[in-house]
């Protein structure tokens, strides 16, 4: 099972998975978003900074669990809009296992599969709906290396 994180050369972190214990990845379903105008430039792929939990960084606002901003030192994630669960994981511990080595960190926030290219999203489109969006701290901690791009992760409840 694998999940990748994309990284953005310094704060963006981004996992795509297959969902854990399943076997077999299959759609959800649709999501239907609304079109907008996308500022292409904070496209994971494209942008020096990429997405961080601070205040006043190009990640937005504050998060969606506790309305609060988080330092990239904390280790907390942004998970896709099916996985978040209508904030049902919202304050929950998940397990991150990555090049040998395993960290826990707290969901605090959604990557909206759904909305995007708008203020609230910080013109950036929606994410995928496979996204485990983790802080600078869990990265780090995982031992990845920032600048290959994306790295093989899993990740389960705790």
């Amino acid at each position: 099972m694998a999940i990748f994180l994309l990284v953005a050369l310094s704060t963006s972190h981004i996992a795509s998975s297959l969902r854990p214990g399943l076997g077999v990845c299959r759609a959800s379903g649709y999501l239907p978003g609304k079109s907008g105008n996308c500022e292409k430039s904070n496209d994971p792929d494209c942008c020096e900074d990429g997405k961080s939990f601070e205040k006043g960084k190009d990640g937005g606002g504050p998060s969606e669990c506790d309305n609060a901003y988080h330092s990239d030192k904390e280790m907390v994630v942004a998970l896709s809009t099916g996985w978040f669960k209508n904030m049902a994981r919202c304050g929950h511990r998940i397990k991150i296992t990555a090049n040998g080595k395993s960290v826990y960190a707290k969901v605090v926030d959604e990557c909206d599969s759904v909305y995007g290219c708008d203020e609230d999203h910080n013109y950036e489109p929606p994410c995928a709906d496979n996204i485990v969006d983790a802080s600078l701290a869990v990265w780090n901690a995982l031992g990845l290396d920032q600048n290959v791009g994306m790295e093989g992760i899993t990740w389960s409840d705790e």
